[in-house]
């Protein structure tokens, strides 16, 4: 019996360890804390009273914090994402223009909670302007230019989906004395970015069908148009039709009132070639038609 007792008794302790030994383990993550008091900012790379979006270098420093983060994860808005256990992270845009971004950040806290806040940015980015184009048209640094008046063509019209002046070509110092006195003086800074200034000496050429663009009426003749300011210009890939074969496929749109050396009330202009000394634009007037000019170094 007393056997038998011994016996039921290591049987039972046999059975509670056993009980014991499968139990589930529990975790404790302790207090779970969401992030609170989230706050995010954004400082763009030489903004300044001229330069509004950035200097074009697309970099732009972005900050965020809050109480009981762990890390956060920052959406630029283009499409990228990234931790950032810090919360400051130096990002660069590269789309070329001035674009919209939506920074979008969750800050996660113990147990995955998050807090999320979001900001809109406007960026600046400068295209990436080939090294050849940019030589040419600002030298070393800055470089003026004038109308090329003793070439053929030095102005000229043909149809809207054409690259030649197939309907006129100016013959040889034959036009408006107006439009042979502007200086057109192409700059870029260290980010080579490009800026163009021009002193018309008070006057410049237009032609009939977009005087009403400059504020005047008539037909083709000089206008008292003002062309003062330094045009930060804004460069991109060619959108017309053009081939390598008659164009370098760059455009540039020129703010204000477009004026290079004489108006057509385009804005946007192809460079059809550039070199050292010669400079050869297109651009599509008030009219429908594309304008050629041809540009000389001073």
């Amino acid at each position: 019996m007393k056997n038998n007792f011994k016996y039921i008794v290591a049987v039972l302790l046999i059975t509670i360890v056993g009980f014991l030994s499968c139990k589930k383990t529990e975790y404790s993550f302790g207090n779970i804390k969401t992030p609170s008091s989230l706050t995010l900012t954004s400082a763009v790379a030489g903004v300044d009273a001229t330069n509004p979006n950035g200097n074009g270098t697309g970099t732009v420093t972005i900050t965020t914090l809050a109480t009981d983060a762990l890390t956060y994860n920052i959406d630029f808005g283009d499409g990228k994402t990234q931790v950032v256990p810090s919360g400051v992270i130096t990002y660069k845009y590269t789309t070329p223009g001035v674009n919209d971004y939506m920074v979008t950040v969750k800050a996660v806290g113990t147990g995955g909670s998050v807090s999320v806040i979001s900001k809109k940015i406007t960026v600046y980015v400068a295209f990436n302007i080939p090294q050849a184009i940019l030589d040419a048209l600002t030298g070393s640094g800055t470089k003026t230019w004038v109308t090329n008046q003793d070439a053929p063509g030095h102005f000229g019209v043909g149809p809207a989906d054409g690259f030649s002046p197939d309907w006129y070509a100016a013959a040889p110092n034959s036009r408006e004395a107006c439009a042979y006195d502007d200086e057109i003086t192409f700059s870029k800074d260290a980010n080579n970015n490009i800026s163009m200034t021009i002193n018309n000496k008070g006057q410049s050429f237009s032609i009939g069908a977009a005087s009403s663009f400059y504020g005047f009426s008539g037909a083709d003749a000089c206008f008292n148009i003002v062309t003062t300011g330094t045009k930060k210009l804004a460069f991109m890939d060619a959108t017309s039709a053009s081939t390598s074969a008659v164009s370098t496929r760059i455009q540039f749109n020129v703010p204000g009132n477009g004026i290079i050396n004489f108006g057509t009330g385009g804005t946007t202009y192809e460079i059809l070639s550039a070199t050292a000394t010669n400079i050869h634009l297109r651009n599509i007037g008030a009219d429908g038609n594309s304008w050629y000019q041809k540009l000389k170094a001073k």
